[in-house]
């Protein structure tokens, strides 16, 4: 995409006659357009365009469902890698053993 609209840009600035692009030969101009067309043919055979296209959909779907389970209440990944993260805040405190004799040490 960045190809054609370069190639736009270009073939804008010729027919106006706008500056150094004025002076170029079409062939320089229309390059662009060429280049995009390779680029597009060598995409789509290799397959890279399709994988791309996949990805995208499959981020949608992981994206749609935390939304989903957000909107629930439920735990997403987030929350419990973030609660994983701060074991002490999660975790009940231990009572302190104190020095007083009247207290009744219930772990013997």
């Amino acid at each position: 995409m960045p190809l054609v609209a370069v190639g736009v840009i270009l073939l804008l600035a010729k027919l106006a006659e706008f500056g150094p692009v004025a002076n170029w030969p079409w062939w320089a101009v229309l390059a662009p357009f060429g280049a995009a067309v390779v680029w597009w043919a060598f995409a789509d055979s290799t397959g890279w365009t399709q994988r791309k296209a996949i990805e995208k959909m499959e981020q949608r779907k992981v994206d749609r469902r935390n939304r989903a389970l957000e909107a629930l209440g439920q735990d997403t990944r987030k929350r419990r890698q973030a609660e994983a993260r701060e074991p002490a805040a999660a975790a009940p405190s231990t009572p302190r053993k104190t020095a007083d004799p009247t207290q009744v040490d219930h772990d013997d």
